[in-house]
């Protein structure tokens, strides 16, 4: 019989203590917005152990007004419809925008400019374009919900292609090869086969776009200014004035806002630690 191999588990205790203070980061901060949500007004002090106690009695008072202050659910309704419309035509022109550009990069110099040319808009800052976007949506009228989607389109299409097309090298041209050879068109190609097999980086772009459209303050601000209609993020500016924060309303307002985009990454999830294309090529 064979002896049983003992296999010594040594704890790595520089990385075990990194972990540790990694997530006391990101629960302390948790904890706070959690308890202060829950608290009066009467209850906030500034010595350490009473801000770190717990609310004398737990209401959803501080919920309820906030959902008030904020018009909780046209500007959640708001919210939701740009980053929905956002995501989907992210999805669908970006990835077409990584199919074409990505496939062609090795054999043509114009797509190798191209894709050069569209990943350097990462590297422009938003405070440079800020006030000409302003100007340009006015004179064409998007300067609305639309117009906002549109921006955000644009804005997001660097980082998307770039995750698209580095993707794609992990997809065997096999694929396509012998799709072409069946009598498929590229389009038809890339919608029944390409595009399914991206579906854990169309997760991992979904949650990256729709964090990022749901938390954004600065482009909803100068462009939908005066047209009435606000995000969450908007809405939530109601809670700071010129003489301070009522901390108690902002906190549960955050907290009310962080559900959706929590849900959603929760779902997408499992897609994006999903395997790609295992088995796909024998």
């Amino acid at each position: 019989m064979k002896k049983e191999q003992v296999v010594d588990h040594k704890v790595n205790w520089p990385v075990t203590i990194l972990l540790i203070i990694g997530c006391l980061t990101i629960f302390f901060p948790l904890y706070m917005a959690v308890i202060i949500a829950f608290k009066q007004p009467s209850e906030m002090t500034n010595d350490i152990a009473g801000a770190l106690s717990f609310p004398s009695s737990w209401s959803f008072d501080n919920f309820a007004e906030a959902m008030r202050v904020t018009d909780f659910w046209n500007s959640l309704g708001n919210s939701l419809l740009i980053t929905v419309v956002t995501v989907v035509l992210a999805l669908i022109i970006h990835s077409l925008a990584g199919y074409a550009i990505g496939r062609s990069m090795a054999r043509s110099k114009f797509y190798n400019f191209a894709y050069l040319y569209i990943v350097s808009g990462m590297f422009v800052p938003f405070a440079i374009l800020m006030m000409p976007l302003v100007k340009q949506t006015a004179q064409l009228g998007i300067a609305n919900r639309f117009g906002v989607i549109v921006l955000y389109v644009v804005f997001y299409m660097p980082m998307n292609l770039l995750l698209y097309a580095g993707y794609l090298k992990n997809i065997p041209i096999a694929l396509e090869e012998a799709a072409f050879v069946d009598g498929s068109t590229t389009w038809n190609t890339f919608w029944k086969i390409i595009f399914p097999i991206m579906k854990p980086m169309h997760a991992t772009v979904a949650v990256l776009t729709a964090m990022q459209v749901w938390n954004d303050v600065m482009t909803p601000l100068v462009i939908m200014s005066g047209t009435g209609k606000n995000t969450l993020p908007l809405a939530q500016l109601n809670f700071q004035t010129q003489f301070g924060t009522n901390y108690n309303l902002a906190f549960a307002s955050y907290l009310l806002a962080l559900l959706p985009i929590l849900i959603f990454y929760v779902i997408c999830q499992k897609q994006i630690l999903n395997g790609v294309v295992n088995g796909a090529v024998k």
